[in-house]
């Protein structure tokens, strides 16, 4: 069945253009709290937000929708995505949101849910939010006497802060290491510097100063140059660079190089494997990281299992079959022994352990292996499913094969977007350049089927 309203990761959209509305934001605080309303006992939901404009109006709009349908509301005001999900489970709450488009600029927002277990929703409960959304909502308005209630709730925060700081192993302390951290002006401007502080570290701290329509302008993981530049302005042993919502880091090494999160989850799969912490026989990875990855788990004894796109797809694969480390290549690292999301900040603090224990600059510590030859190129088209044109799948047949086992080729239609994503990597790389041009080409020139 078609969605309307989910894609990847939650409902996100333009703030104040249909469906990023206020309307929609009340209709399905009404719709998730119709469903999660079971039971007898007083319903509650946790609400987050990261540092956008259009944060207080969809905050508001949930507020009532949730209270319309009877749930009790504790606003957390802005805290990273990771947090909401630990919080949710902390406070037993029934449901819990944050409203955050992560890497995305100001002017987008989204709606991610967590049911009480702190995992973002399946699926079947996405599909059942959305035939409730539209239909006539008016019948599953609580009764006068059992409107909820909402209030802002201080210093939850401080236990976020609290169980990240637990994840760094007892023997470690961060005495000793200068760590830039770049916020990007969203959720974690205040949580991560402190938490780095109260762990011992010299914390030079950018992207700190939200101011509603700033968050990852110029900055953050999908903009690093602004910490690549205070790396080497304050002579830091690392960079650390979050998004929007902190749900994924990029890591800059003392020379100001980016490490992305390929890298970091080789490091943190070697690590844990050494001290046989490490579920699973591997890690579990995207089908777009690189392949250079595949190989150096093959090296010591480990597996990559592959998923579709999406960080949801990863925690599901690990859910499955007993994986504890899993991330994308953008930098979203889930270690299901300290939450059930991508956190950026205590994946980052994986990274200093292991910094510390060996004693070695970043640059050694956390470059594990070469990548291969990795190209991504996206092909807008006007309509239609290029993908099952003849031509386009002769093509890519014969792209695969020549390719064979020396490299990989990925092409995926985009979630959001009317986007061919056409990605090939091998150890050649004039062969996947050309691979991807003539792709490209072919997919771009694509006429619809006849029906």
């Amino acid at each position: 069945m078609t969605r309307r309203y989910f894609g990847t990761d939650g409902i996100r959209g333009h703030s104040n253009v249909y469906p990023m509305t206020p309307d929609l934001a009340m209709r399905v605080g009404i719709a998730v709290g119709t469903i999660f309303r079971n039971g007898t006992h007083r319903h509650r939901v946790v609400i987050g937000k990261d540092t956008r404009l259009s944060g207080y109006m969809l905050e508001n709009a949930m507020v009532a929708g949730f209270t319309a349908a009877g749930l009790d509301v504790f606003l957390l005001g802005p805290i990273p995505t990771p947090a909401v999900a630990m919080l949710t489970r902390s406070l037993r709450a029934d449901v819990g949101v944050m409203i955050s488009a992560s890497h995305n600029p100001f002017e987008d927002n989204g709606i991610k849910l967590f049911g009480p277990d702190g995992y973002k929703l399946s699926d079947e409960l996405e599909m059942r939010i959305e035939d409730l959304l539209d239909s006539d909502l008016h019948s599953q308005l609580a009764k006068s006497a059992d409107i909820g209630r909402a209030k802002r709730v201080e210093g939850d925060i401080y236990r976020y802060i609290e169980q990240a700081k637990r994840t760094l192993p007892r023997d470690v302390t961060l005495h000793g290491l200068r760590v830039a951290i770049d916020c990007a002006n969203g959720a974690a401007y205040k949580v991560a510097p402190l938490a780095l502080w109260e762990l011992g570290a010299e914390v030079v701290t950018i992207g700190n100063e939200p101011n509603g329509t700033n968050i990852n302008l110029d900055c953050g993981s999908t903009s690093p140059a602004a910490l690549q530049r205070k790396v080497h302005e304050t002579r830091s042993d690392i960079g650390i660079a979050l998004d929007g919502d902190a749900d994924r880091v990029i890591i800059v090494d003392e020379n100001g190089d980016i490490i992305d999160g390929d890298q970091l989850m080789a490091v943190i799969g070697e690590s844990w494997a050494e001290d046989d912490k490490l579920t699973g026989g591997g890690i579990v990875a995207t089908v777009m990281s690189n392949l250079g990855l595949e190989r150096f788990m093959e090296t010591k004894g480990l597996t990559l299992a592959r998923t579709k796109v999406g960080d949801r797809y990863v925690v599901e694969h690990m859910r499955n079959h007993d994986f504890n480390v899993g991330g994308e290549q953008s930098g979203h690292i889930v270690l299901s022994d300290f939450g059930t999301t991508g956190d950026g900040l205590v994946a980052a603090l994986q990274i200093l352990a292991r910094v510390k224990r060996l004693d070695r600059p970043v640059s050694e510590v956390c470059r594990r292996f070469e990548p291969v030859p990795q190209l991504l190129k996206n092909v807008r088209f006007a309509g239609g499913k290029p993908l099952e044109n003849a031509v386009v799948r002769q093509a890519i047949a014969d792209a695969e094969a020549e390719l064979a086992t020396k490299g990989r080729l990925v092409i995926r239609p985009s979630g959001t977007e009317p986007l061919i994503r056409v990605m090939a990597e091998g150890d050649d790389r004039a062969q996947v350049e050309r691979i991807v041009g003539d792709l490209v080409t072919v997919i771009a020139n694509a006429r619809p089927e006849a029906a």
